[in-house]
């Protein structure tokens, strides 16, 4: 089922009767299985009596991706494009600025289809496709489960305000979304890709302005293929004992679907079904389905409505006065960018956690929370540590560059949070996280060891 609140219109074009076909432009729901803009691409053109036809652009500068996500995205293109012909749709894959592929194909569409994201430049490539192409163009918002418009139309406090006006509609939109049988093939149709996908090490290479300052990782190997099984030994292995053991960095019970979300290789609709319908403890589940639904899309409706979600400007008045005012108090350390880089500061579990994501792209959420406070204390200027916390996480992190990630950051520096008393030196009134606090609830020495033998 696809819901209408999950569709709007973005221009006032209408179809073309002359067209060849349904353009489908995939951007953020990298995907075959649960992919609402595909479906009703598909859905659009059997009601035309059309083909559907699947178009990506790849640039070489996107902005601030390097290898490490670019691999991620290249090998997950395979299964894309493997699954696409198994229904008989066209791929069409070139190299290219996303926006203008996606323009240049729409000339022979009847109907243009598109993703929906939350990121400034997202936004504004969706809006000029939308004014450059003379047909309806339509978005379809396939990687939240409950619409961020239907649940608020502000900048929600926290996860507080948010959680009912989630929850209110939830359950209406956790239903399965049925592949949608193609009626006219288009693998036959004269368009012509100019980088082939199928190909990963042959594609990265033609990308010469990539950035290959941090290279891939093998802990992850990006697809939709490789996110369905994750979500299987998740649900059926993991998840029992997830409330309870999820913040252990030692522990094992992340689901590690993260990346894949990110780069849409997964529909957060399917894992939110199966964990629902899991065996496993009701704790567990309302656990996880938290941190999937709620803390995971007021991140969507942080970077909808705040202009300054990627900046320091965009963290509470109350903390950025808090934080200033204690500006001038001693540091216990200051470290070089190179040695955050690489691990060598004095604090062996804040080393452990940055070793981790930057060999395997991927930190233990409780340990993101630390390492970002650490880094903060660390730096006399907050908005510096602000700065230099994003770009660490940006770089390494696969599933850097997202709204789970700017408001993770901004959470460090007093977002979605309150104030906390008394106030501390350095913190001010911003909720404070040491090293034995970490002791006292973790086996630290087990997570360090484990990053050791990475």
């Amino acid at each position: 089922m696809i819901h209408d609140t999950r569709i709007r219109q973005l221009n006032e074009g209408e179809a073309n009767a002359k067209g060849k076909y349904v353009l489908y432009w995939m951007h953020a729901s990298q995907r075959t299985r649960f992919n609402y803009g595909l479906e009703h691409a598909i859905r659009l053109a059997n009601e035309l009596k059309l083909p559907p036809v699947v178009c990506m652009g790849i640039m070489d500068d996107y902005p601030q991706a390097n290898l490490r996500h670019y691999a991620f995205l290249m090998t997950g293109l395979v299964d894309v494009a493997a699954n696409l012909e198994k229904r008989g749709i066209l791929f069409v894959t070139r190299h290219g600025h996303p926006k203008d592929v996606a323009v240049d194909l729409a000339k022979d569409a009847a109907v243009v289809v598109v993703d929906r994201g939350y990121t400034r430049h997202q936004r504004a490539w969706f809006d000029h496709v939308a004014d450059h192409v003379k047909v309806r163009v339509e978005q379809v918002e396939g990687d939240v489960v409950v619409p961020v418009d239907v649940v608020s139309d502000k900048h929600e406090y926290a996860a507080r305000t948010i959680r009912p006006k989630i929850n209110r509609h939830r359950d209406e939109y956790l239903v399965p979304l049925k592949p949608t049988k193609v009626g006219r093939d288009s693998l036959g149709m004269r368009l012509q890709s100019d980088i082939d996908v199928t190909d990963t090490e042959a594609a990265l290479k033609k990308l010469t302005k990539l950035d290959r300052s941090v290279g891939p990782t093998d802990r992850f190997v990006g697809g939709e293929e490789a996110a369905q099984t994750r979500l299987s030994h998740f649900v059926h292995t993991l998840l029992k004992g997830y409330a309870e053991g999820r913040n252990e960095p030692s522990a094992g019970h992340s689901s590690t679907m993260s990346p894949y979300l990110h780069f849409g290789n997964i529909s957060p609709v399917q894992i939110a079904i199966a964990v629902r319908d899991a065996d496993a403890p009701q704790a567990d589940r309302d656990s996880y389905l938290e941190e999937l639904i709620v803390r995971r899309e007021l991140s969507m409706n942080f970077c909808e409505f705040n202009p300054n979600y990627d900046n320091y400007a965009g963290i509470p008045d109350w903390a950025r006065k808090s934080l200033a005012k204690h500006k001038d108090d001693a540091r216990p350390a200051t470290y070089t960018r190179k040695q955050l880089e690489h691990g060598q500061t004095g604090d062996p579990y804040w080393n452990a956690a940055q070793i981790e994501m930057a060999k395997t792209g991927f930190m233990h959420n409780y340990m993101r929370m630390y390492w970002g406070k650490r880094l903060l204390e660390w730096h006399a200027d907050p908005q510096k540590a602000f700065e230099i916390t994003l770009e660490l996480n940006n770089a390494h992190e696969l599933d850097g560059r997202d709204p789970n990630s700017f408001a993770n950051i901004a959470w460090i520096y007093g977002l979605h949070d309150r104030p906390w008393g008394p106030e501390r030196k350095i913190f001010g009134l911003v909720r404070y996280m040491n090293s034995a606090g970490l002791e006292r609830k973790f086996d630290m020495d087990k997570y360090v060891k484990w990053v050791d033998g990475l």
